[in-house]
Parts: C-alpha cells; structure tokens; sequence
C-alpha cells in the first residue's frame, strides 16, 4: 500500500529535500506541498493524506495550531500528523502531542529513519521515531498537565491500564509482548481495545492520558 504525504514546510529546500527522500523509496507519494499552516489545513482537506509532516514553526497560522484544526476536523479522522523541528526538546513539540499529533520527528533524522517513521505512525503502531528517546518520554511526563478525570480510565480493565502504562513508557507491541509473556497479537489487542474505548487516536493519545489522568507519573520511567 502506498502512503500518501502531504509536507508542510515554508522552506522550499526543506519541502524540496523531504520530497526527494520519499519519492525515491517504494511505498511513498506526494501528494501536495504547503508553505505554511493555513496551506497545510487546507490542503490536507482537499488531498486527504495518509500522513502529513507538518513544520512546527512558520509564520502565520503556525503548525501547532494547523495541527489542532486538523485533528479536530471529523473529515480527516484518518490522517496522522507527525511535526517537524530543529530541536528534539523544543517546547511546542509536547503541546502538539497533547493536540493530537502522532509524533514528532527532528530535522536531521536519517532518511532511512524518516521513512522507517512515516510508516509506524501510518500504521498507528508506535509514537516514538528511532531518533526519540525514552528521556523525550519523561520530558513530556514532567510537562503533562494533570486534570483529566480518573473516571476515565475506569473503561480499561486491570490489563488494559497495565498494558497503556506500558505504551506510556514508549514500548512497542512486540515490547510489550516480551514484558508480559503473550504474543504480539494479544498486546496489540489490547492495545487497540484501549484505544476504542478512550476514543484516542492512535498511541500518542494513549501516552497523554496516561500522564493526564496519573495513570503515570513523572520519574516513573527511567
């Protein structure tokens, strides 16, 4: 299956060299360019990609807010935004998580990690890019604004909390699966159930409820 992007960017060169990077690997099309956030939100609408790399910082309508508009369109349930930035701690990077982007990638990611990326976050199956670290978790943990209710989280079953903290921790399903003993497909399964029933997006959602309503706590991931 090809996944479509969209790349959003107000710098031609960096559209220029991201475009190139996937359109010579198998798997990836372009399918639209935009030069700033308002551009980004409205051809997100009218191209309705798979996945949109979205430059966090432009002038006008930034990426941040663009990628509020998008996830809070119901048109565009399906499209995932992973943010781009100079800077792996870059303070916009947390806010956008909380809004719903699926991830973030640096500036200077391998292209092979580029590629590796967009298509995890294509597939829902993981947050993290290879270059994000575990101490990028704790960060975000330390900057997770508690409030949301507890009531929440009372739709998860004792194994369905156990298994988001464990996505709040950064592991993967096949991670997962090794910590608990069951098979990849289990931890997937639940993985999934959870999703449904906190009606998150994708798994970064599930990493800021999990620290929104102290089903994790800062410190607690080393």
């Amino acid at each position: 299956m090809t996944i479509r992007i969209l790349i959003a960017d107000d710098q031609t060169l960096v559209r220029a060299g991201l475009r190139t990077i996937l359109e010579k690997s198998q798997g990836f099309a372009v399918v639209s360019e935009a030069v700033d956030g308002a551009d980004a939100v409205e051809q997100t609408i009218a191209t309705r990609p798979d996945v949109v790399l979205m430059d966090i910082r432009m002038p006008g309508l930034d990426g941040l807010e663009a990628t509020r508009r998008i996830v809070a369109d119901p048109r565009l349930s399906g499209v995932r935004v992973i943010v781009l930035t100079t800077f792996d701690l870059d303070d916009y990077v947390f806010e956008a998580l909380r809004v719903g982007a699926s991830g973030f990638l640096v500036k200077d990611t391998e292209p092979v990690e580029l590629l590796r990326a967009v298509r995890v976050i294509a597939e829902g199956e993981a947050l993290l890019s290879p270059g994000v670290t575990r101490r990028l978790i704790g960060e975000f943990a330390r900057r997770a604004r508690p409030g949301r209710s507890l009531r929440e989280l009372d739709l998860l079953t004792s194994r369905e909390k156990e298994i988001v903290a464990l996505v709040a921790e950064g592991l993967s399903n096949d991670e997962i699966a090794a910590r608990l003993v069951v098979s990849p497909a289990t931890a997937k399964t639940h993985v999934s159930r959870a999703m449904v029933k906190l009606s998150a997006r994708d798994r970064a959602q599930l990493v800021v409820l999990a620290y929104e309503t102290g089903l994790v706590r800062p410190g607690w991931i080393s």
